[in-house]
């Protein structure tokens, strides 16, 4: 069945689910009890949404490794250092300067910001290189419920591209790099705002920009490829259907950079940001129309997303 029991989900894996809920939970009451902020938002807002995100994230892996036969136990083993190797150290980082009441990205004021944000930066590498070997072992599964099985690896591409969109936000701005051609030592290098400086203007409790680009907003839809392609196809449960959302999801995250990366806001975009998002639109809209209405045979609810091969099974002698 699509959904197993929770005692065969990866141990590890939820546990950390678990463990970061109980973290939103202490942040939302720093939120509230603890009047610090940096660069305009609360010391606690980072911990609380990158919690959140990696809560959702173990909870998927571990039922993802769930749904398989085959590289079972080497599954289990990456998992397992997923955790211990990219979620401990990045959200224990993000918390450590919460406390001191430091930012956690982008810091180089002291040695010990830099160490911890080079701990950071390390671990988001191994994780992003841990996403990517989980995901070709998912691919490697034979598949029965071809629409799950097409979702998982299509959300884990999607969502390693989100990943990557993190490693644009470290490189220098335009003016930091003349900064540091220059010789000057900066306490920052790295920004997630585009065409305005960050810590502006931004939206309710997510943050984001308001008056500039922000790339954390595809970085956040990329990312979270990995659940939404397999609640579409839980839905849809056709393949080609899958494969058109996997189009217009990817197309949404990369029309989200390119709308950061010309310095305009999410919620400010002009006529040729809305042209191309009517497009993409369009393309799915049509697509979807078509599809549905092409006798195509349907998946067939309560099969297991992966099997391991099994041999054909002999009739017996003279039977045809």
């Amino acid at each position: 069945m699509i959904a197993p029991r929770w005692r065969t989900w990866h141990g590890p894996l939820v546990i950390c689910a678990v463990a970061m809920a109980a973290l939103m939970s202490v942040s939302a009451v720093g939120l509230v009890v603890d009047g610090r902020t940096v660069m305009g938002e609360g010391v606690w807002l980072k911990p609380f949404k990158f919690a959140a995100s990696f809560s959702l994230y173990a909870l998927t892996l571990a039922w993802m490794i769930s749904q398989v036969k085959r590289w079972r136990r080497t599954l289990w083993w990456l998992g397992t250092v997923t955790v211990a190797l990219f979620v401990l150290p990045e959200i224990s980082a993000i918390t450590f300067q919460a406390v001191r009441g430091v930012r956690s990205h982008f810091n180089f004021a002291t040695t010990l910001d830099k160490s911890v944000f080079t701990v950071m930066g390390g671990a988001a590498y191994l994780g992003w290189a841990l996403t990517l070997a989980l995901g070709i072992f998912l691919v490697m599964q034979r598949r029965v419920n071809r629409a799950m099985a097409w979702a998982i690896p299509l959300g884990v591409a999607i969502s390693l591209a989100g990943m990557s969109v993190g490693y644009l936000m470290t490189a220098p701005t335009p003016e930091q790099a003349q900064a540091l051609a220059g010789g000057a030592k900066l306490i920052t290098i790295g920004a997630h705002t585009v065409g305005a400086l960050d810590g502006g203007p931004g939206m309710p409790l997510l943050g984001w920009a308001t008056g500039g680009g922000d790339l954390r907003v595809a970085h956040f839809v990329g990312l979270h490829a990995l659940q939404a392609l397999p609640l579409i196809a839980l839905w849809v449960r056709r393949v080609p259907l899958v494969l058109v959302a996997a189009f217009g999801y990817a197309g949404l995250t990369g029309l989200l950079v390119w709308q950061a990366q010309r310095g305009q806001a999410l919620i400010h975009p002009d006529a040729t940001t809305l042209l191309a998002a009517g497009a993409l639109l369009a393309v799915v809209a049509v697509a979807t129309a078509v599809l549905r209405r092409s006798p195509v045979r349907s998946e067939t609810p309560g099969q297991n997303t992966f099997v391991e091969p099994t041999q054909r099974r002999r009739e017996p002698a003279g039977q045809h």
